[in-house]
């Protein structure tokens, strides 16, 4: 056989043209699984004496103590275990070997233990974080992530951090059936300073935030595939990283972040699950992704969302957590899919009022926080008996928070209170104010900023043809296309008529307390199973409560205070429902509300969620 010279170039040319990189790895260890990254966090020099210890694809499982720990002594595996055991991604598997990381010259092995230990001397190099590792025994440390199982669905991509500052998707996986795997890294890296408030705090990004090196899917699989990775990363999550938050991935969005309710309206990707009650109850959107996740994962610890017209506080409502709609304004929304800018608003969804509130001072600079709260206490369509359970749990809520402000709540009729006070050319009703407003505006504005560009650039590469787009978004977008252009200009006026009446009216800035009054209102407690059949979207018309914080640019915050019980036609069983209550204050007065529910929280009134079945933990109901 003779082989050409030309023949034998070709494969050379071809060899040549070949990439081959490594993603990292996964492992089991005690039968948890880790994802190893394929660059090191640091590599050390002799550390050939491990290589006989037990070890998987040539890595070795191995605790460093360094870092604030590097000078605590540890003469037994119980002490290390009883200092470390808190973690979740560290395991009693990482004592094959202990790397002591000190000025000391030498350190005695570990009392009554077969394992390892070897001294690590700094000689002037920077501390190595304690906490768990893999090494290999040329001297390279990797930082592991835990992987866990979204089995509710809550995630579109998992991230890991990347060079640069940038994010990739994470290489990994874990058995399940439809769960990605979601990978978090070991809190004991991690000690929170003042310029590091967040740091270790694990962060979901709603999937309508650019965040760099990732594709943003706004809840389109067409825009997903259309539109390259981001190159910078949104100012609002950027602030949150610098304050040391770690974003494990992007969570799920109703698509443009659009109303849609589960199983109805969601067809490009699956509703994410609530994990209360029965497990079968609709996640409320948009921010579905963020309410799931927060509601489900205890190893997730705070987790961002938008509002525009009750996308945050729909979800936490519905899964018992701590959100809030901040005042207009308070964070530009640089990198962010708009729905309506002058009603676009960054927030969070949260089980802990304490991270909620440290989020919130990263977030949005230079907000104040007051420490005096007013005697002016309003509430509006609240029960006047506790005939029901959940009615009985909000007016309790209700006498306790009367008895901290050394206050009596007044029912607030805002209607009454318009027709007393309106501006003479107003319309005679809110109603006939503000009917249309957020209808015009959240469609006119979305089909010029998004959908407009969007087809365009499409049609212009897939020869005229226009994408795929959920039955919601479609049709707010289509009626959007029957008002003028002139209509925004009306209904921004309109919104302007009633942001200055309710602040010269309603609740008023005070130089003591900030906001004259607090504003109280209840949602409604009653199931909305997944499984049901509904009618299709519609263009959402008319004004209610949860429009005031929308057009009076304030802040309007859900806080959890109890759950009600509901039998459940999916397991035949009574099952419990979150029960929460909004507060309301005027613009600008968002250090008000996080000081006074951190207060309340102190004062037994209020307390921390769980993740699980109910606002208490427990085992999520999984049925299917």
């Amino acid at each position: 056989m003779i082989v050409s010279l030309s023949y034998v170039s070709a494969l050379f040319q071809l060899a040549s043209a070949v990439s081959l990189s490594s993603t990292g790895s996964t492992l089991n260890l005690n039968d948890i699984p880790y994802y190893v990254p394929a660059i090191p966090f640091v590599t050390l020099p002799n550390l050939a004496s491990i290589s006989n210890v037990v070890s998987a694809s040539g890595l070795i499982p191995v605790t460093v103590i360094g870092g604030s720990t590097a000078n605590v002594s540890f003469t037994t595996n119980q002490q290390l275990t009883a200092a470390f055991g808190y973690d979740d991604v560290w395991n009693e598997g990482f004592l094959a070997a202990v790397l002591i990381q000190s000025g000391s010259s030498s350190i005695a092995p570990f009392s009554n233990s077969s394992t390892l230990t070897i001294n690590l001397p700094t000689n002037g190099s920077s501390i190595i974080p304690s906490g768990p590792y893999f090494a290999s025994s040329s001297g390279a440390l990797f930082q592991p992530l835990r992987l866990y199982s979204d089995f509710a669905g809550a995630f579109t991509q998992p991230v890991i951090s990347a060079p640069n500052g940038t994010y990739a998707p994470l290489p990994a996986a874990i058995a399940g059936i439809q769960s990605p795997a979601v990978g978090v890294p070991s809190r004991l890296y991690y000690t929170p300073s003042a310029s590091k408030p967040l740091a270790g705090v694990r962060l979901g990004v709603k999937d309508i935030y650019d965040v760099a090196g990732v594709k943003t899917s706004n809840g389109n699989r067409a825009w997903y595939g259309f539109y390259p990775p981001a190159n910078a990363t949104a100012l609002s999550v950027q602030r949150l990283v610098d304050a040391g938050a770690v974003i494990v991935g992007k969570v799920k969005t109703s698509q443009f972040a659009n109303g849609e309710t589960a199983t109805a309206d969601w067809v490009d990707y699956h509703s994410p699950f609530n994990p209360r009650g029965d497990g079968y109850q609709d996640p409320s959107s948009s921010s579905s992704g963020s309410g799931a996740a927060a509601g489900s994962y205890p190893w997730l610890d705070l987790t961002l969302g938008s509002d525009t017209g009750g996308s945050i506080r729909g979800p936490s409502q519905d899964q018992g957590l701590f959100g809030n709609r901040p005042s207009h304004g308070l964070v530009e929304l640089t990198g962010v899919m708009p729905l309506a800018p002058q009603l676009d608003t960054a927030g969070f969804l949260t089980r802990d009022p304490v991270i909620w509130s440290t989020a919130a001072k990263a977030m949005y600079a230079d907000l104040p926080f007051y420490s005096e709260y007013p005697k002016r206490l309003y509430t509006l369509g609240f029960p006047i008996s506790g005939d029901t359970e959940a009615d009985a749990i909000v007016l309790s809520f209700l006498g306790k928070l009367e008895t901290f402000l050394s206050t009596k709540a007044t029912a607030l009729n805002l209607s009454t209170a318009w027709s007393n006070s309106k501006p003479a050319s107003a319309p005679a009703t809110l109603t006939e104010l503000l009917n249309t407003t957020y209808a015009i505006l959240i469609t006119k504005e979305q089909t010029r900023l998004v959908r407009d560009p969007w087809f365009a650039a499409y049609g212009a590469v897939y020869d005229g043809r226009r994408p795929f787009v959920n039955p919601s978004p479609l049709t707010r977008w289509t009626f959007g296309d029957t008002i003028p252009a002139s209509a925004v200009t009306e209904a921004v006026a309109n919104k302007t008529i009633f942001q200055d009446w309710y602040s010269t009216n309603v609740q008023r800035n005070d130089s003591i307390t900030c906001s004259d009054s607090l504003v109280l209102y209840a949602s409604a407690v009653e199931p909305v199973y997944r499984n049901e059949y509904l009618e299709p979207p519609r263009v959402p018309f008319e004004f209610s409560v949860g429009r005031i914080s929308v057009f009076s640019g304030g802040p309007d915050f859900v806080v959890p205070i109890g759950q009600a019980a509901y039998n459940s036609t999916i397991t035949l069983h009574e099952e419990f429902l979150p029960v929460t209550v909004n507060i309301m204050a005027a613009r600008g007065c968002d250090g008000l509300i996080f000081n006074l529910v951190q207060d309340l929280q102190a004062a037994g009134i209020v307390a921390t969620s769980l993740a699980g079945q109910t606002l208490a933990g427990g085992e999520i109901l999984l049925r299917g």
